[in-house]
């Protein structure tokens, strides 16, 4: 006997959504988790098979792969109004956590009591990364080809090749070897004959269950399932794509003309370039941040590194996308630009962050909402399987690129010695960040509790003037 599913109306999409955009911390693997939780099991709105089929479209696309998995979710019960409401309400919540943090950030960030928390968070942050390139390199990393993508990327990245760089080569090098290759490739996803391969861009599996649900025969009971037709709103058709296509590049330009004819230089600068990122995000935020951090501190000087590795840390700890870490970029950038004085702090900064947040969702919604229909109409991708796999690999090296970067302005932050040096070792900092990594990865302690416990032991620490 089949369990009742939930009414599925408007009203308690919207709802659940608002519950969902508040709640969502943890990360990407977490946020999905909770969605299948709340649509698939609780609810029973959405079919196993069907959110899955969903989730590989959404993990295929640059971007914020929960974000855009909450619009395709809203798209497909209540159509394009439902998919950017539900996709608004999945972001806003983590906007206005960070405008927040960022106000206190800009207006209290150098006292004493504010920088003792931020010290102890930094090392849950670098546990956080060394965590997530284990992870992914687990499910990546089964074969020498994928070993030597990501040890080819590592070496374009010493060599300071552009993330798009080697994003794109490792995609090349994949589609050529699967083109050429005589024999299937190894290593490659178990699950890709009903799922893509970005699956394996999740630093944590929202479950481990992807090849069961592919396997397992539909049950009834859903509201949505394989055998429920595609809603009418869902007709795949060139004049629907371009439509979709057309009306997001209408919306860009003329948000970016308004930026540019109203605000200082710096709005159009930072709409530019989030933009750009927005369009380049394969792999998660992690695998983008050291093309971030590049542009922002090296090249536009925007933001220290110092801010920017608080930036992240508090990113870390407010719901939503890690992708958000951009609006703290803009809201610090607008704060301290000399054009908006006429603005108060939180004022500017709240323009900042919102210009960031719209110009780095803009495309996903894009994505979903001129895409979808044509997803709902194929359910296999298997061109992509190993280029993806490829791009997969690659972000591992990104991430290790990034670590390193986080453990050198973390545990050496002062330049009084010879940078690397073990006499300019902040000693406190590499045991934190140690007792991090292994509560994350020996003993399967979740993030937040990591930053819990990372945030107390740096207390203790300057506490007891050891820092």
């Amino acid at each position: 006997m089949s369990v009742q599913a939930a009414p599925l109306t408007l009203w308690a999409s919207l709802k659940l959504w608002h519950f969902i955009g508040w709640a969502s911390f943890g990360g990407p693997a977490a946020q999905i988790a909770m969605m299948q939780e709340e649509l698939v099991e609780k609810r029973r709105w959405i079919s196993p098979h069907r959110f899955l089929h969903a989730l590989n479209y959404c993990m295929v696309l640059p971007g914020p792969e929960a974000q855009q998995l909450a619009t395709y979710m809203g798209w497909l019960t209540h159509g394009p109004l439902g998919g950017i409401a539900a996709g608004l309400l999945f972001v806003l919540p983590s906007l206005l956590t960070m405008i927040a943090l960022g106000s206190l950030y800009v207006l209290y960030g150098q006292m004493p009591e504010v920088q003792a928390l931020l010290y102890g968070l930094k090392p849950a942050v670098l546990a956080i990364v060394v965590a997530a390139s284990v992870r992914l390199g687990q499910k990546v990393l089964h074969g020498p080809l994928w070993w030597a993508i990501a040890a080819g990327a590592f070496v374009l990245l010493f060599f300071k090749f552009s993330f798009v760089v080697v994003i794109s080569v490792a995609a090349l090098v994949g589609w050529l070897a699967h083109l050429f290759s005589k024999t299937p490739l190894r290593g490659l996803p178990h699950n890709m004959g009903s799922a893509s391969p970005a699956n394996t861009a999740y630093v944590q599996s929202p479950g481990e269950a992807e090849d069961e649900i592919a396997r397992e025969p539909e049950q009834p009971g859903y509201r949505i399932d394989d055998h429920t037709p595609s809603p009418s709103h869902a007709k795949a058709g060139l004049r629907h794509l371009v439509t979709a296509v057309l009306t997001g590049v209408a919306i860009w330009a003329v948000a970016y003309g308004v930026l540019k004819s109203y605000f200082p230089i710096l709005m159009t600068d930072l709409a530019a370039f989030f933009t750009k990122v927005a369009l380049v995000t394969f792999g998660g935020a992690y695998a983008v941040l050291p093309y971030v951090f590049d542009v922002v501190v090296e090249q536009e000087g925007w933001l220290t590194i110092a801010q920017m590795m608080d930036g992240l840390a508090l990113g870390e700890t407010t719901p939503g996308p890690l992708v958000m870490v951009n609006a703290f970029v803009g809201f610090v950038a607008a704060a301290e630009n000399l054009e908006l004085t006429y603005l108060s702090i939180p004022a500017a900064g709240a323009l900042g962050a919102a210009v960031v947040t719209f110009f780095t969702f803009l495309p996903s919604f894009v994505f979903i909402l001129a895409g979808a229909p044509w997803v709902e109409a194929s359910r296999r991708i298997p061109g992509l399987i190993a280029p993806l796999t490829a791009i997969s690999a690659a972000v591992v090296a990104v991430i290790v690129d990034l670590g390193l970067i986080f453990a050198q302005h973390i545990l050496w932050p002062t330049s009084g010695y010879a940078p690397m040096s073990i006499r300019s070792l902040d000693i406190v900092a590499a045991i934190i960040s140690v007792l991090a990594i292994l509560l994350m990865l020996l003993f399967k302690v979740g993030m937040i509790r990591t930053m819990l416990a990372s945030i107390a032991m740096g207390l203790v620490a300057i506490a007891l003037g050891l820092q």
